[in-house]
């Protein structure tokens, strides 16, 4: 019954079979057999096709929205009882992070808790704080203001300097502060909240928008516009520090925090782990 229910919360979370099925690592069919299965128990509609979509019925809304803090709550129990007794911490890390200076920085927090297992998972910082609140989860690195998820507990580790790229590496005249128009972050990020006020106290027009910043970072390389983007990201891809515009000395950082549950924050190893983390992230 509990894969069950744990199914349909995921398809009120995707929205399609398809995306339910990569998620739970299932088939199409399984997550149909499961969703029927659901639905003889209580003898209720409890979805809606609409196309490929899918949309749940009242019943399932209000099902949802009972299950969803008991799975939570059954998912962080297992976590606690099973990864914390072995030494095991399982972490969600902003993609842009891992992929650009989040694991030298990892591997040295190994260097200093070699007892403890590490298990990495790259995402979206909003994918991060879902699987967080769902259990799945026991911390997240990520980006975003500290203070805009009230229900975890969120704490800043580091204020990554933001950078211009120049279009095509071109010599860019211009001065902060200035208007211009750049290519950055979409809006559904936890970074674009974090750095939108900043942004249009400098004048900085978001002109076009995608999805990661390391595409953001390669198209402005290519020359389809300046891009604006954590200094990190630029680093990786080896742009060199004079044809970089620095920001940071303007007020405009992304913020980086760890996260996780209240009750996960509290115990040994995740505070264990938070305190070198933080100390090797503001080194």
């Amino acid at each position: 019954m509990i894969e069950n229910l744990e199914t349909l919360v995921t398809l009120s979370k995707t929205g399609t079979m398809m995306e339910t099925s990569t998620r739970l690592k299932i088939s199409q069919s399984a997550v149909s057999k499961r969703i029927a299965a659901l639905e003889r128990y209580y003898d209720r509609a409890l979805i809606e096709r609409n196309g490929r979509r899918v949309v749940l019925t009242h019943h399932g809304t209000r099902l949802v929205e009972k299950v969803t803090p008991l799975i939570s709550e059954l998912r962080s129990v297992f976590l606690e009882n099973n990864a914390l007794r072995k030494g095991k911490i399982i972490i969600g890390v902003s993609e842009a992070i891992l992929a650009s200076w989040g694991p030298k920085l990892f591997a040295e927090v190994r260097k200093r808790l070699p007892e403890v297992e590490f298990t990495f998972h790259a995402q979206r910082s909003p994918v991060v704080l879902d699987r967080i609140r769902s259990g799945e989860y026991m911390v997240g690195i990520c980006t975003g203001s500290p203070d805009a998820d009230t229900d975890l507990q969120s704490e800043t580790i580091r204020l990554e300097p933001m950078v211009i790229i120049p279009s095509a590496l071109e010599p860019l005249s211009y001065q902060v502060g200035e208007r211009l128009d750049v290519i950055t972050i979409e809006s559904r990020s936890g970074a674009w909240r974090s750095i939108e006020d900043d942004m249009r106290r400098l004048k900085l027009n978001r002109q076009v928008s995608l999805e990661s910043f390391f595409s953001v970072a390669q198209m402005a390389l290519a020359g389809f516009g300046h891009g604006l983007v954590p200094v990190g990201v630029a680093q990786t891809l080896g742009v060199p520090q004079d044809n970089l515009i620095a920001l940071d000395s303007s007020g405009l950082h992304r913020p980086v925090r760890f996260v996780a549950r209240k009750s996960m924050f509290s115990q040994q190893l995740v505070r264990s782990f938070y305190e070198e983390v933080s100390l090797l992230a503001t080194a």
